[in-house]
């Protein structure tokens, strides 16, 4: 069970003992948000611009058509869905959220199963992209829970020092 008191144990690695933790302030995670954006270059540069450039030399793509820019589209948003997903199953942190000491949990402070983390990251697009009201819901929102995180039973916890 998640509380908002000041215990420090960090999520355990199996999937069947909940942990009392942290919940992570609202300043702590649009901080790792905001730094997340600037790694998210890093990822973008690597998984998308890279081989675009050699396949764009080897097939010599010149005239782009609308479905060749869709499916660009389309592949940064898996791209970007695989690192997430990954992350957030995984370690339970992406590299932004690792220097905040930040991890994502289920509602019972548990490892996100990879259909949570892919539940999370669909709704977290349109919570982002629809003039941040998602973000917003924050500020009015009991445990100050992004709307995707609501909506998906997941929470953002403080990790520890150390």
């Amino acid at each position: 069970m998640i509380q908002n008191d000041a215990s420090k144990n960090p999520p355990s690695e199996t999937k069947s003992t909940p942990v009392v933790v942290e919940l992570a302030s609202l300043r702590r995670r649009l901080a790792g948000m905001l730094y997340e954006s600037m790694l998210l270059l890093g990822v973008l540069v690597v998984g998308f611009l890279v081989p675009w450039m050699f396949l764009s030399s080897l097939l010599d793509l010149r005239d782009p058509s609308v479905w060749a820019g869709r499916l660009k589209l389309l592949y940064i948003f898996v791209l970007l869905g695989v690192y997430f997903v990954y992350s957030w199953c995984r370690p339970g942190q992406t590299l932004a959220m690792r220097t905040w000491r930040l991890r994502v949990v289920t509602a019972e402070g548990r490892n996100l199963p990879w259909r949570r983390a892919s539940l999370r990251y669909a709704l977290a697009w349109p919570s982002v992209l629809c003039f941040g009201v998602g973000i917003l819901w924050a500020f009015f929102d009991l445990d100050n829970l992004f709307l995707h995180d609501r909506l998906a039973g997941t929470r953002v916890v403080r990790l520890p020092k150390g």
